[in-house]
């Protein structure tokens, strides 16, 4: 009762997730070329064969600009809002072309994807839960601010891919403009250390065991740093970077028992508020 996932590439210069069962995976944006992504599933004996579809999250070029060419050569269907499609400037066939709306869990094979809103500073920002095999992984990057739907689905889930974009005294001493300063810390920009680690420490459960520190900024984050933060406080938690520049290793997510002894049977939606903000 398993899952394999990895992070192909994390950051403002690309994004893509990949999360499998034993025979077919999705990707989570595909903010990196074709190219790159067939030569970083290869370094890590994985094939493009078993990738079945393709989930974008929202039209920033860091999490589409690889996305048409790698669907046409594949065949890959492209799950996307209407409205993020017709705002990205993709114009995926139609023959490719699938939506989602958030709650609404899409079977591809033996996994399940279920989108929910989320708040960022694009038309109709979405994060995921993949589920399949008992195990729930959660796609948690561009994120403004922590709201009720992040936390409901943070707590299901056995491994998180989590912003972590900047840390806020490299951010305020740093010598990026006002206003690119305000859209990061903002509350539709990204979250920083400080806020990621607060929802990592308040919600996380014992069924928690990997996270992977995401999408940090260039130059206002260091792996260091922020790994060092999260091992003090992790526990029994893996903590792993995503960096902009590789991939991660394979990791084999597994179902986790919770401190009653009974097995998590995955994700429960039908508690979760689905309002929007």
């Amino acid at each position: 009762m398993s899952l394999f996932i990895t992070s192909l590439n994390s950051g403002s210069n690309g994004n893509c997730y990949y999360i499998a069962n034993e025979t077919e995976a999705v990707l989570v944006d595909v903010g990196i070329s074709c190219r790159e992504v067939e030569k970083r599933l290869t370094r890590l004996g994985l094939n493009m064969s078993k990738v079945k579809a393709v989930f974008i999250s929202h039209e920033h070029s860091d999490h589409i600009k690889g996305v048409k060419v790698l669907a046409k050569k594949y065949a890959l269907p492209v799950y996307i809002t209407s409205l993020t499609h017709s705002s990205s400037g993709l114009f995926i066939a139609g023959e490719l072309l699938r939506t989602f709306n958030a709650y609404s869990p899409v079977k591809v094979g033996g996994l399940e994807i279920t989108a929910f809103p989320k708040l960022h500073d694009c038309a109709e920002p979405h994060s995921f839960v993949v589920s399949g095999n008992g195990v729930n992984i959660g796609v948690f990057t561009d994120i403004g601010r922590v709201c009720h739907h992040v936390i409901n689905n943070f707590k299901i889930c056995n491994a998180v891919f989590l912003e972590t974009n900047y840390d806020e005294e490299m951010l305020e001493e740093g010598n990026y403009p006002f206003y690119l300063k305000k859209r990061i810390r903002g509350g539709h920009g990204h979250l920083s250390n400080k806020e990621a680690l607060e929802l990592f420490n308040n919600h996380k459960t014992d069924m928690m065991t990997h996270v992977f520190l995401s999408h940090l900024s260039r130059d206002n984050n260091h792996p260091s740093l922020v790994h060092d933060l999260f091992t003090r406080s992790a526990g029994n938690v893996k903590v792993v970077v995503a960096t902009r520049d590789e991939e991660t290793a394979l990791y084999h997510i597994t179902q986790s028992v919770t401190p009653t002894g009974s097995v998590s049977k995955g994700p429960v939606y039908n508690g979760v508020q689905t309002s929007l903000f």
